[in-house]
């Protein structure tokens, strides 16, 4: 059995413990490793990094994690690890994948890689050069619903795709009336890298790009709706970032997408996150996991009359797709990729250049907002 050793950073936190921790490298280790096209298997052996002390110790103890350290520095310098991966916070993640780099690791990060694009585009130059393995979450591509997505964009379905609507998003408390905020305080300051369109135009680039066409042009308007909340303290604070955003993109071939996200809307819909596909011959609307079709030739014909309720039960008119497949945890699935590539020199197409690209897009979301203006969207140069 082959080892790999494994250095996580961030998993303190709720995506970097339950998804990345968790439902994936824990998920891995306890079924044996990771089965290699040779027939070997390959061992995961981690080690988690972080600054408290106490948490990090009672993490390793909870999970049976053997190794655990709050020297990031030892950790980076230590021969028998050779994958550096970072949940941890936006500002500090393209330092320490540089430095991760430098000492010979192969990288995994969550994304955004950086809140800037400069230094986002030398990370992933950086990277190329080195001859090292490195890679970005890409989540939602692993969806079951956006899964199912993809087999009705190869199998024709929809005919010439039309358009896509996105709508993301719940509400997130304030904190000051009796139910506390379920999500950290940094994502509403500016200074510790908050904000809505920083986050999530990050993860609206990689879907369209890979499910619908590249991103050829945005417009966007951000907003400040709630403008003070409860931090982790009980201390009231200013919101000083955006926590929704409207954004509308232009994607080759002329399809038109529009992605409504935000902090501060109730939900009324199948999931948190939707995505309608509307195509020629038939639509489709997908969550997390289900996915619902209508062909053209089951499309109701409805008439336009105020006068008189709607007859037509719409909802019904839409068939479920089936589950023909058992779906694996997609960040599970996405890491079972980047080991094999490590491992075997799997293919693998989420390096860090896409990431850039992600970080690209919330910047001229940002930069359109800022100026009320559409805004085209350049190739990157590696």
């Amino acid at each position: 059995m082959a080892r790999l050793g494994i250095i996580l950073h961030g998993v303190t936190g709720r995506m970097g413990y339950n998804q990345h921790l968790v439902r994936s490298i824990l998920a891995i280790r306890d079924q044996g490793g990771l089965a290699l096209q040779s027939g070997e298997r390959l061992e995961i052996d981690p080690i988690i990094v972080g600054r408290n002390r106490a948490k990090i110790e009672q993490l390793a103890r909870r999970h049976a994690i053997e190794r655990w350290s709050t020297d990031i520095d030892a950790a980076l310098a230590d021969p028998r690890d050779t994958v550096f991966f970072d949940a941890g916070t936006t500002l500090m993640r393209a330092g320490l994948i540089g430095r991760a780099l430098d000492a010979g690791k192969h990288v995994y990060c969550e994304k955004p890689i950086s809140d800037d694009l400069g230094i986002a585009i030398q990370l992933a130059k950086k990277a190329r050069a080195s001859g090292l393995k490195h890679g970005v979450v890409q989540d939602k591509l692993f969806l079951p619903g956006l899964r199912k997505l993809a087999m009705l964009r190869d199998s024709g379905f929809f005919g010439k795709i039309l358009s896509v609507r996105g709508e993301f998003g719940y509400w997130v408390f304030e904190g000051n009336w009796g139910v506390p905020s379920q999500r950290p305080s940094w994502n509403y300051r500016k200074a510790d890298g908050g904000g809505i369109i920083l986050d999530m135009l990050c993860h609206w680039r990689y879907v369209l790009d890979n499910l619908f066409g590249e991103v050829r042009a945005v417009s966007c308007l951000g907003a400040t709706h709630v403008p003070a909340r409860i931090d982790e303290n009980g201390k009231s604070y200013g919101c000083d970032t955006d926590d929704a955003a409207y954004a509308t993109f232009e994607l080759e071939g002329g399809i038109v997408a529009q992605i409504n996200s935000s902090w501060a809307v109730r939900v009324r819909r199948d999931d948190l996150v939707t995505f309608q596909v509307d195509g020629t011959h038939g639509s489709a609307v997908a969550g997390l996991t289900k996915c619902w079709t209508q062909h053209r030739v089951n499309t109701p014909k409805p008439v336009w009359n105020p006068d008189q309720p709607q007859t037509i039960d719409f909802y019904k008119t839409w068939d479920e797709v089936p589950d023909t497949q058992l779906f694996d945890n997609g960040f599970k699935a996405q890491w079972d990729m980047f080991l094999r590539h490590v491992a075997e020199d799997a293919p693998w197409p989420y390096g860090l250049e896409a990431g850039a690209k992600g970080v690209q897009l919330a910047e001229l979301g940002l930069k359109s907002w800022a100026e009320r203006r559409w805004l085209d969207v350049p190739t990157l140069e590696f």
